[in-house]
């Protein structure tokens, strides 16, 4: 407990000794001395805070109420602080949450683990008994001093986030705020207001048990609050907040009708008002998650805890659905239809010692590649596999299952690609290098692409835009056009043929080069107009390009495509995303305290 309560506000005031004061205390402080008192610490990380005219570092006032939570643990516990988990706002990107690791090292804490808020609420509610199935989609309403709501979808290893935005505007300090301007005396004296702010706060707080609270005015007559008051005050903020709940859920590109459940936590959600307007608003029957104060924290500090028995509590993975086992069956069975065709059509030519074969190596090439992406398309199926599996005792967080996933399926297509090498050099008798230039090197751009991801996905910066599984899954449409006119570029350029069938192999080269370019596009654009105006110039300069000692450069022009596609979607989907909806004064930026 702090303070008698049981969370600590991020809130702190800077008194003129430069000593910290946090908390409840500093809200208690603020009345005599506004100007060094500091309500919302967490900046973005190259902000500063002005206290008393003096520039202060918003990570040292973050260290210092963190400091005061390690205080009070170690008196409670009586030990060390060994294990730290934050709770940050989904929307928060690599810049923001390595601020936050800074100040916590500020603090003496040892490295924390980060966990997404809305994640720990679901975690919470899972752990609660709640049956949420996988695939299932839930809303989450976090209602504190500002809103932020996040879409998730439950997947074989945990909760991912679709979209999330946030509103400083939609929650508890915005109903504040309304109240003392509907509350304040027209001659209130200058610098009196976070004295009737506080007053206030308490006065709402104390509605929970009473009827009505009389609240003394810094100046005049006391006034009474009541529900009714309240009410009035915080229906505009919940209607705004209902619009972003609409806004989350249209970005995630989710019908209403298919989100299971809509979860509000936060001290602003215990309000009766809340389900009413929600209700109206959106559509959505709300519920409010059991201890909504502190569900999330509670969540995060069982997200891949140990369990007091000693026992594994990893999630099992359930059999793919038909379009996700599509997106991983058809590159494994493209890989291994082109590597067999290389094989087995390749040229035998008389040699001085031995007969040697001509081979097409961008068939080879484009084998490698589509093993790889059909091995990471399963990545979050494999990293589920190896949770179930393992003997640690202690089961992997989310972030961890995908990137043990993601690593292991990027070195089994390694492997894969080498196995063909080996097998493709033994074949045709032929030197061992020339294999691995055309199976190894091909995917090293996709190799290291993944690397960073597994990285992203362990530290948990950011979730990517409708989930890893589907961030993972390449274009199918792509790798069966690129497939099909690559078999037709090999099947058309044999060293001798048959009289009258120049015609029909001319036709199927430049079949096979059209078919190419089609796949090229497919990947990188989106659209169908789109897809049209671009794909048709750039097909029929791929078909211009085949030719008997050129497969090499056609198949380079797609994996080139393959590699730009792993960026973009790096790029779009997780190093720079923008909100679906853009409102006035709505952002990514943390809507209030953080936990503690």
């Amino acid at each position: 407990m702090f303070d008698g309560e049981p969370g600590l506000p991020s809130a702190v005031l800077v008194a003129a000794d430069k000593s910290v004061v946090t908390g409840q205390r500093a809200w208690q402080a603020a009345a005599a001395d506004p100007q060094r008192f500091v309500p919302h610490p967490r900046r973005p990380a190259d902000d500063q805070v002005s206290v008393a005219d003096v520039q202060v570092a918003p990570a040292d006032l973050v260290a210092a109420t963190l400091r005061r939570v390690v205080d009070e643990a170690h008196r409670v516990a009586g030990g060390v602080v060994e294990d730290v988990r934050l709770v940050v706002p989904a929307g928060w990107g690599p810049r923001r949450r390595t601020w936050l690791r800074h100040a916590a090292h500020h603090a003496g804490l040892p490295q924390p683990r980060l966990v997404e808020a809305p994640v720990a609420v679901a975690s919470h509610v899972l752990a609660s008994g709640v049956q949420v199935p996988v695939g299932s989609v839930v809303v989450v309403c976090d209602l504190g001093g500002g809103a932020e709501v996040s879409v998730l979808r439950r997947s074989p290893v945990g909760f991912e986030v679709l979209s999330t935005l946030a509103d400083t505007d939609a929650g508890g300090d915005a109903i504040d705020t309304a109240l003392t301007s509907a509350l304040a005396p027209v001659d209130m004296p200058a610098g009196h207001g976070w004295t009737l702010a506080v007053s206030l706060r308490s006065a709402k707080h104390a509605l929970a048990g009473h009827p009505a609270v009389t609240v003394p005015m810094p100046s005049g007559p006391a006034v009474v609050l009541n529900h009714l008051v309240v009410e009035q005050a915080a229906r505009p903020v919940l209607v705004r907040a209902a619009g972003l709940v609409r806004d989350a859920i249209d970005a995630a590109e989710v019908p209403p009708a298919g989100v299971a459940g809509l979860w509000c936590v936060g001290g602003t959600a215990q309000m009766p008002l809340v389900a009413d307007v929600l209700v109206a608003e959106t559509g959505l029957s709300p519920v409010l998650v059991p201890d909504p104060l502190l569900a999330a924290t509670r969540g995060a500090a069982d997200a891949g805890g140990l369990a007091t028995d000693r026992t594994r509590t990893a999630v099992g993975e359930p059999l793919p659905t038909l379009w996700r086992a599509v997106a991983i069956a058809v590159p494994g069975f493209a890989s291994l239809v082109l590597v067999s065709h290389a094989l087995l059509s390749a040229e035998w030519n008389s040699g001085l010692l031995q007969p040697w074969a001509f081979m097409n190596w961008g068939e080879v090439a484009m084998a490698s590649v589509f093993a790889v992406l059909s091995c990471l398309a399963a990545g979050t199926v494999l990293g589920s596999t190896l949770a179930s599996r393992t003997d640690s005792g202690v089961p992997l967080s989310p972030g961890a299952q995908v990137a043990t996933g993601i690593l292991t399926s990027a070195w089994l297509g390694v492997a894969i690609v080498g196995m063909y090498a080996v097998v493709g050099s033994q074949y045709i008798t032929t030197e061992l290098g020339a294999f691995l230039r055309w199976t190894l090197v091909p995917v090293i751009p996709i190799l290291l692409i993944a690397s960073l991801l597994a990285l992203i996905a362990f530290r948990q910066w950011r979730t990517p835009r409708g989930g890893w599984s589907e961030f993972l899954a390449f274009p199918v449409s792509s790798v069966v056009t690129a497939t099909v006119g690559m078999i037709l570029v090999q099947w058309s350029l044999p060293a001798s043929y048959s009289p009258g069938m120049e015609v029909w192999l001319g036709l199927g080269s430049r079949l096979g080069g059209l078919l190419i370019g089609v796949g090229v596009i497919t990947a990188l654009v989106s659209g169908l107009w789109l897809r049209l105006v671009m794909g048709v110039p750039f097909a029929i300069l791929t078909a211009t390009l085949v030719g008997r000692y050129n497969t090499g450069t056609v198949a380079g022009l797609y994996i080139v495509a393959v590699t730009v596609w792993w960026l973009a979607r790096l790029w779009t989907r997780i190093l720079y995303t923008t909100p679906a909806s853009t409102g006035p004064r709505r952002s990514l930026l943390p809507p209030g305290p953080p936990r503690s």
